[in-house]
């Protein structure tokens, strides 16, 4: 693969890179500290590594806008090949400890290979990438350590998973309490402040106009504040269709059964006030009632445009059996 044209003016001095679901979308910054922003899903890290390579050299530093399976799945490969990891202080410092909960791999059985945060980054905090200084933004919603990454010259803001042309991200109010919508739309509203004038999502293509993009996101938002039932549901529907992604689907006599395993489906169906075997029911049918799931060749299969993953690429283990921390 390689970097998809947008409609915004780049820079020269970055590389950007329009990836399809399992993938997060990928900014590479040359010159004398070569740095990669996320890196992909686990089951792509060698397309990854190989492309960073291809286009800068040997990558210096890794930082993640935060911790997803799609966002940090070449950064065990790229730290072989020395590689330094920075990312949010909180989700670092989970990962430091080995907390059986990071990255929410096993939570939302999404696998994630072993790496180690070695540069924390607090809130406002700057770093360079490429040959540009960067600074950290704190943008908790989609995860407790999200981070946003804003280059003031350039007014450039790389989002994470904040907002995207057409969406939001989800919140989990299971793991991140019933206050985590709001914390998002605080968020929003902060980077919405920075006007930016090229805004660099995780997901989907370069927004035309940053400022409506903004707009379209808080009010998004301020749903997800307003309708609790319905943000539960928004994140289940995100988290099946990733796992249908990764799986080259699920027979269809096992999806139920399989969802009836997951921590994710139980958290919201206790939160909505059903039983898990309600609504695993209702998730399948309802999605494939509106097109988002279909099924194909016996095979419950996610409808969105996504890449194959090879399955013996997932055979990692979950963090609770991660190597200990060598550099604690």
């Amino acid at each position: 693969m390689s970097p998809q044209p947008s409609n915004a003016t780049l820079p020269s001095w970055l590389t950007w890179w329009q990836r399809p679901f399992p993938d997060a979308n990928t900014l590479l910054l040359p010159g004398r500290q070569p740095a990669l922003v996320d890196t992909g899903f686990v089951g792509h890290a060698d397309e990854t590594a190989a492309w960073a390579r291809a286009h800068a050299g040997p990558i210096d530093l890794v930082v993640n806008t935060h911790w997803h399976s799609d966002h940090v799945g070449g950064n065990a490969l790229l730290q072989a090949q020395g590689a330094t990891i920075a990312a949010g202080t909180p989700e670092a410092d989970a990962i430091t400890r080995r907390d059986p909960g990071c990255c929410g791999a096993e939570y939302l059985d999404q696998p994630v290979a072993p790496y180690t945060v070695n540069v924390p980054l607090d809130d406002g905090q700057v770093l360079q990438l490429g040959d540009t200084d960067w600074q950290a933004v704190r943008t908790p919603g989609h995860t407790p350590g999200h981070l946003a990454l804003w280059q003031p010259e350039e007014r450039i803001l790389v989002v994470g998973d904040a907002l995207s042309d057409y969406d939001v991200g989800w919140v989990n109010l299971a793991l991140d309490g019933p206050d985590a919508a709001t914390t998002a739309l605080t968020s929003l509203k902060r980077m919405a402040d920075l006007d930016p004038r090229l805004i660099l999502p995780s997901h989907g293509p370069i927004p035309t106009d940053p400022a409506a993009a903004f707009s379209a996101a808080l009010r998004r938002a301020q749903r997800l504040i307003d309708d609790p039932a319905g943000t539960i549901w928004y994140g289940a529907r995100r988290i099946f269709a990733f796992a249908l992604m990764i799986r080259d689907g699920i027979p269809a006599d096992e999806v139920e059964p399989y969802l009836h395993a997951r921590v994710w489906l139980t958290d919201a169906a206790h939160l909505l006030a059903v039983t898990p075997e309600v609504l695993a029911t209702e998730l399948v049918t309802t999605m494939l009632r509106s097109g988002a799931i279909v099924l194909r060749d016996g095979r419950i299969r996610a409808a969105a445009d996504h890449t194959p993953v090879a399955p013996e690429t997932m055979r990692v283990p979950y963090p609770r059996a991660w190597p200990a921390n060598e550099a604690r």
